[in-house]
């Protein structure tokens, strides 16, 4: 045990906040801090791992991305837009067509950020290449992302009572991972039947499984489209230990999606109460 002194001493990295592209977000006070476990929640097909991805490159930090519900053309092609600014689809064509050479430079920059691409990753997978980034580079990833939750194999989830108690003691293993290295463990969650069309602001309750007690940060997400492939998503912080927080889902920070390079930036008089 320590006093109040020695815990100065003892709390190294964890706490710090992750260098965030969201400006609005911050105003809410919504901050990835190294040590604590998020949950990104939103229907599917809503924008979660284009939030994910675009916070991995865009903070240019650390980073372990197990990405079990995406495939590594689609991380690869998303990630070389967003740093380079140029069609995603595009690229996307040139990497089956063999013609991705004036990307492998600006690429090889980014080694600290590393993907897994198991479909169903265990824990002990997991933990297996946490422990060999650390390995090979000395420190642990300052940000892992589990992209989803529900694609980990955590056992146990053969009826609705044992899926939710699966959830949740994988949530507890997830926070005590992000003690233990000192990185922000970001999960990516889906929503209940009433919320599917990602359509409207998704409250906490919304979560699928009710698996809001352990994270310290949740975020939900819902979108806007204009009918001419324009598209916002508003990001709403409805559990924040930290900071503000608005259970209701009502309050975002609102950020543009440029379906094109993939990137994520903050729309002008963002935040909405």
């Amino acid at each position: 045990m320590y006093s109040l002194s020695q815990s100065v001493r003892m709390k190294g990295a964890a706490g710090e906040p992750l260098p965030s592209p969201f400006k609005g977000l911050t105003k809410l006070e919504a901050e990835f801090r190294r040590g604590e476990l998020s949950v990104v929640a939103a229907a599917g097909g809503t924008g979660k791992s284009v939030l994910a991805i675009n916070l991995a490159i865009q903070s240019n930090v650390p980073t372990l991305y197990f990405s079990a519900d995406s495939t590594a053309a689609t991380q690869l092609s998303r990630a070389t837009a967003i740093i380079t600014g140029h069609d995603a689809k595009r690229i996307k064509s040139q990497l089956h067509a063999d013609q991705f050479d004036e990307y492998e430079e600006v690429l090889a920059k980014r080694w600290w950020q590393r993907f897994n691409y198991s479909a169903r990753p265990t824990p002990a997978e997991l933990e297996l290449h946490l422990n060999a980034y650390e390995a090979v580079f000395g420190i642990y990833p300052h940000l892992v992302v589990i992209d989803n939750i529900t694609n980990v194999d955590a056992g146990g989830n053969g009826t609705a009572e044992e899926f939710t108690f699966g959830l949740e003691g994988l949530c507890d293993y997830l926070n005590e991972m992000a003690r233990e290295t000192h990185a922000h463990v970001m999960a990516m969650h889906h929503v209940i039947g009433d919320y599917s069309d990602g359509l409207k602001p998704i409250p906490q309750s919304g979560l699928k499984g009710k698996i809001s007690r352990v994270p310290s940060l949740i975020l939900t997400i819902h979108k806007e489209i204009d009918g001419m492939d324009s598209r916002t998503l508003n990001v709403s912080p409805v559990k924040n230990r930290e900071g503000f927080e608005d259970s209701s889902g009502e309050t975002f920070a609102s950020l543009d999606f440029n379906t094109s390079n993939i990137r994520l930036e903050d729309v002008e008089e963002e935040v909405v109460f």
